[in-house]
């Protein structure tokens, strides 16, 4: 398996496909022309992936004066919805993006394809064939050995033209008859064997309607649909390696029919997205949807963008991401890791800070006054004056972590025991004094008594030196919110892999690597001011890690936060 790139090892750009740019530009290429495309299929929302390839095209042609198109390869009508076209631009705008008046569909060239179909027909390059899938599969051939010619690979022209125009008409049901493009069918290349070009399908599409019976294969819409547009550098992930020959084939046959003129786009290839503790199959992604394994497509733990967005992630955190992994020419992992650094570094320079309590135990002042309290001033960024301060109310009563008291302190313990001095952050240094408990033994409330002198930022403060330091929010002003602790979904950095351990001959399923704790629900108590922001509204909430308001549920009055990223990374060296 490839090594992982770690945020340790990660490069700081790593981009041949500019090394490419420039040269065509030195050599006068399209005129020093730059013209990408980001072309996805309208079948799905755009996940992790995505956002490499997005941030990939949009930025190399800003970065060369050039400009980018969104392009919708809506070549499919069985699966393709106006849903995902407006996910997928709500996404590419939210990562900063903009095409201007560059947003196109293949459907959009449906008449041009058919011709240019008519046209090799016409010039002996394409053939009209009725052998049944399964037959095709047998005389395609394998890796090593040749295919065989279809028996209706020698029709004539005429022939040809008058059944492909028959099949524009609807007068054959679905998989009766197939156009291919004549090449070879003993090439090395299996995707030269005369590979399908249009197939016939009676379904509405979602722009065209019922117009067209017949819909063109992605492999020979998508470079016509570059040619079209005037593509300079059509980037691909390297599955397409293999197709590139059939790409550049058909642009010199309709190249050679005055069709298009010359430079023609050019290809090139360049590694997917491989991330731990992810899966970006498109299958697999709708299995954990349909069965309810995820709380659907926009779930903060999907690796979706619309999930990513809810979850908090920044589409600065994204872009960063993409140039600190780089591009290159060879498979490599990238651990998860990486992409949430380049969040956690973005966060930390532009998330105002606020107090969180996850688990609250309440904290009683037993010597300041009942109904008094009294405003703390907070920083709303340590390292950005500017963005100035907030004050929190101090009280009688206060709300604490749990995990802040120990009646019987282990070695090193150094927040609330009996007898010990803590600073409760912002405010005034407290001694504990004891502690309450419920019947069970169970401890419900935590007493201390307050110095007042001792507030944080008057004379006198610094006087006082102890060694904790305590988040705490007042019980009479605070807010209860749902708060949603989101982790990796899984637990492996490659689900379904196998690994030592398992059982002899048994096969992995990728859904026994789910992590039980990628979700915690639970019910929180946070400073006041939380309680009146905006939906997707972040926040470093101090000592827990970012969080981000609920761009759907949260509410004035109700808050719902969900855990983008926590302060550190939680899973080095997890184990396996």
């Amino acid at each position: 398996m490839s090594s992982a790139i770690t945020p340790e090892t990660a490069p700081s750009s790593q981009n041949f496909i500019r090394a490419a740019v420039e040269a065509d530009q030195r050599a006068g290429k399209w005129g020093g022309r730059v013209e990408t495309r980001f072309p996805p299929e309208p079948n799905g929302y755009l996940h992790y992936g995505h956002a490499k390839s997005i941030c990939l095209n949009f930025g190399l042609a800003q970065a060369y004066g050039g400009v980018c198109h969104l392009r919708f390869d809506d070549t499919n009508p069985t699966k393709e919805e106006q849903e995902y076209v407006d996910a997928i631009v709500e996404s590419v705008r939210w990562l900063g993006f903009d095409w201007g008046e560059h947003q196109y569909f293949a459907s959009d060239y449906f008449p041009r394809m058919a011709a240019f179909a008519e046209y090799l027909i016409s010039a002996g390059k394409a053939y009209v064939d009725s052998l049944s899938a399964e037959q095709m599969r047998e005389y395609r051939g394998t890796l090593t050995e040749p295919g065989r010619n279809s028996p209706y690979r020698d029709r004539t022209v005429a022939e040809n033209l008058e059944l492909f125009n028959r099949m524009k008409a609807g007068e054959f049901p679905d998989g009766t008859h197939i156009l291919r493009a004549r090449i070879d069918m003993a090439s090395p290349n299996i995707n030269m064997r005369d590979p399908a070009i249009y197939r016939i399908r009676h379904a509405s599409h979602h722009r065209t309607g019922d117009t067209w019976c017949v819909y063109p294969m992605y492999t020979f819409a998508h470079p016509i649909e570059d040619a079209i547009e005037h593509i300079t550098h059509s980037l691909c992930t390297l599955e397409f390696e293999d197709q590139r020959p059939f790409y550049e084939w058909l642009l010199e046959q309709l190249a050679e029919g005055g069709f298009f003129e010359r430079p023609l786009p050019q290809q090139i290839e360049f590694a997917r997205l491989n991330l731990t503790y992810v899966v970006l199959s498109k299958r697999k992604l709708i299995d954990l949807v349909e069965g309810g394994h995820v709380d659907g497509w926009d779930d903060p733990r999907m690796p979706t963008l619309i999930g990513a967005r809810r979850r908090g992630f920044t589409p600065e955190g994204f872009r960063n991401f993409a140039e600190r992994v780089g591009i290159s020419k060879s498979n490599s992992w990238i651990d998860m890791s990486v992409l949430e650094e380049c969040m956690r570094e973005h966060l930390n320079d532009t998330a105002e800070r606020r107090v969180a309590v996850l688990d609250p135990v309440k904290l009683i002042v037993t010597n300041y006054p009942e109904g008094q309290s009294e405003e703390c001033n907070a920083p709303n960024h340590p390292l950005k004056p500017e963005l100035g301060t907030r004050t929190m109310p101090f009280g009688r009563e206060l709300w604490i972590e749990r995990e802040d008291f120990m009646e019987v302190p282990v070695k090193g313990f150094r927040r609330l025991f009996p007898g010990n001095r803590v600073r409760l952050r912002y405010g005034f240094v407290v001694e504990c004094t004891g502690c309450e408990k419920d019947a069970d033994g169970n401890v419900t409330a935590v007493l201390c008594e307050y110095f007042p002198d001792s507030k944080s930022g008057t004379p006198g403060a610094d006087n006082y030196k102890v060694k904790g330091n305590l988040h705490w929010v007042s019980v009479a002003h605070g807010v209860e919110a749902e708060v949603r602790l989101y982790d990796r979904l899984f637990a492996h950095p490659h689900p379904g892999q196998r690994r030592e351990g398992d059982a002899e001959g048994l096969e992995r399923d990728y859904l026994d690597d789910l992590n039980p704790d990628s979700k915690r629900l639970i019910r929180a108590r946070l400073e006041p001011s939380l309680a009146h922001v905006a939906p997707e509204s972040r926040f470093q909430f101090e000592r827990h890690g970012y969080f981000v308001a609920d761009r759907f549920e949260h509410r004035e009055g109700s808050p719902v936060f969900n855990r983008t990223v926590t302060l550190k990374d939680s899973w080095k060296n997890p184990g396996s």
